[in-house]
């Protein structure tokens, strides 16, 4: 593919990310500082991210089905959760990780249930999303272009 059509599908790619509210203006931020001198910062950032939400969804899934449920411990980890999305702009996956904490902090099982069938499946679209956008990077750079400078 021509490096003109890399980074316009790039930029296209991008902007439907911030469209649909896969993520915000956090994420856009991460992408300043990548474009500041940090080569492959977002993929760093995103990969840590998915390795963390894997583990927390996990905890969080194991602590859900156990028998009497403790709602303390759901708590702490929907707020950390919470944190993390926030910290990488994933907007959607936050929201659902609020709706997830009000559940917990209401002790509703069946709403937590819910919500984390919402949470996880919100993080594998926008896992998928974002793990495209690093591949569509790693393209232009591999093919000796730049990464187009996103406002």
């Amino acid at each position: 593919m021509e490096m003109f059509q890399l980074q316009m599908k790039y930029i296209e790619y991008n902007a439907s990310l911030f469209t649909e509210g896969h993520v915000d203006c956090q994420f856009g931020q991460l992408q300043q500082l990548q474009a500041s001198g940090n080569p492959g910062f977002v993929g760093e950032v995103v990969s840590m991210f998915f390795t963390d939400s894997d583990k927390i969804l996990n905890d969080l899934t194991v602590a859900l089905y156990q028998q009497p449920i403790d709602f303390r411990k759901l708590t702490e980890y929907t707020h950390q959760f919470k944190g993390s999305t926030s910290s990488i702009g994933a907007q959607r996956l936050r929201d659902g990780c609020d709706a997830f904490h009000n559940f917990s902090c209401e002790q509703n099982a069946e709403g937590c249930m819910r919500s984390l069938q919402q949470v996880k499946q919100e993080y594998l679209i926008v896992k998928e999303k974002l793990q495209n956008l690093i591949t569509l990077e790693r393209q232009i750079e591999q093919a000796g272009g730049k990464v187009p400078l996103l406002q």
